[in-house]
């Protein structure tokens, strides 16, 4: 299937934060509670090892994403593991509760843009079911600014262009109605508008849908990343990663200077 660029309501500036930050939040549960990360854990870990890296800078980080299940995996490995959230659009109330789940989170307040962090925000930088909302030109600008700055970068994503992701993302409103009385920190304002005016459902199925359907390949990532200045400098690894019914595409590049 070829790859189709639709918008996604979440990604536009005139959609009210609050909505965003509902269907974030949504994100964050599902992911911790699906252990969605979970194929990836001995691949991530071994990375950071390899790039004697102990602190991770989350980019595009959403509502926090599965980072709460996936910390707890990696600091079994790890245990002075340190992870900053960022993200264009800040949720803060959701990095606030994460940070209160687990002490070595960290958030920054203002808007980040994956295309051009900030020199001071180092560490291992990570995106997680987000690299597709950026246009191929957006998204090599993401791999080239990490190769500029010699930063390991690791890209994650949980869907993809198949009739198995699109079938998950159509029942999707479905766990949506089901799971909000149970995410956290509880909003009145969530379940207005999840079941009395359900612009929440709405949107998540849309956003899912234009998920799959941006979704990189791996073939793709390959030629995105062949086509970077200097990205010989850099040891890549392409891929997907799947275990029992969890499937994640990823792209991992470490500076070679910088590697064990």
């Amino acid at each position: 299937m070829k790859r189709i660029h639709l918008f996604e309501i979440e990604d536009q500036s005139w959609f009210p934060s609050f909505l965003r930050n509902y269907m974030t939040d949504f994100l964050q549960f599902l992911s911790n509670k699906a252990k969605i990360y979970k194929p990836i854990v001995p691949l991530l870990t071994k990375k950071l090892k390899t790039s004697n890296q102990n602190t991770i800078v989350d980019l595009a980080s959403g509502g926090g994403g599965g980072l709460l299940w996936l910390n707890e995996a990696i600091k079994k490995e790890l245990p002075e593991l340190k992870i900053t959230l960022t993200d264009y659009y800040p949720n803060i109330s959701a990095f606030k509760h994460t940070q209160k789940s687990a002490n070595n989170f960290q958030f920054v307040t203002e808007s980040i843009d994956a295309r051009n962090v900030p020199k001071h925000l180092t560490g291992f930088r990570t995106q997680f079911l987000s690299f597709h909302h950026f246009k191929p030109t957006n998204a090599k600008q993401i791999l080239q600014n990490a190769i500029d700055e010699q930063s390991p970068i690791a890209i994650f994503e949980a869907q993809d262009r198949s009739v198995y992701s699109i079938i998950g993302m159509l029942l999707s409103p479905l766990t949506l109605l089901f799971v909000t009385p149970f995410i956290k920190p509880f909003k009145i304002g969530r379940i207005i508008f999840t079941y009395f005016i359900p612009i929440i459902p709405i949107c998540v199925l849309w956003d899912g849908l234009v998920s799959c359907l941006r979704t990189y390949s791996v073939q793709e990532m390959n030629s995105m990343v062949k086509s970077l200045q200097n990205f010989k400098g850099f040891n890549w690894e392409i891929g997907k990663k799947t275990e029992k019914n969890a499937k994640v595409l990823y792209l991992i590049g470490l500076p070679k200077n910088k590697e064990n």
